[in-house]
């Protein structure tokens, strides 16, 4: 069975930190990503990697803030979250590609996806 199980959300205050995880199992996956959404909102891109950690995309909106890295040895990709806003306040979801390597934003590129970890960050 394939599987993506996120890890690491939680409450922090604004200005805060938190590390995301998500270790996939399964199967190889190329490029992974992150992705978020709120209530009432579409799920969007946060950022994504290859499976090389070459390449690495990030949303303007997190940008500066959050970094995505991987590690390969443990099928785990990580997202660190710094300078923490409310408006970071979503359920975030870790994304695989079976196929694609070089990282898309677009959520319709990845296969697999895990169950979601929600953040939320308090003013």
């Amino acid at each position: 069975q394939v599987q993506l199980v996120e890890s690491g959300g939680g409450l922090v205050q604004a200005g805060g930190s938190l590390r995301l995880s998500c270790a996939g199992s399964g199967r190889t996956f190329y490029a992974m990503g992150w992705f978020r959404q709120a209530p009432g909102n579409e799920r969007e891109f946060v950022a994504a990697i290859s499976w090389s950690s070459i390449t690495t995309r990030y949303a303007d909106s997190v940008k500066g803030r959050f970094t995505i890295s991987r590690d390969n040895a443990k099928n785990t990709v990580y997202l660190q979250m710094n300078n923490l806003k409310p408006e970071d306040t979503a359920v975030y979801y870790c994304a695989a590609s079976s196929s694609l390597n070089s990282p898309p934003s677009s959520l319709t590129h990845y296969d697999y996806w895990g169950q979601g970890t929600q953040v939320t960050v308090s003013s």
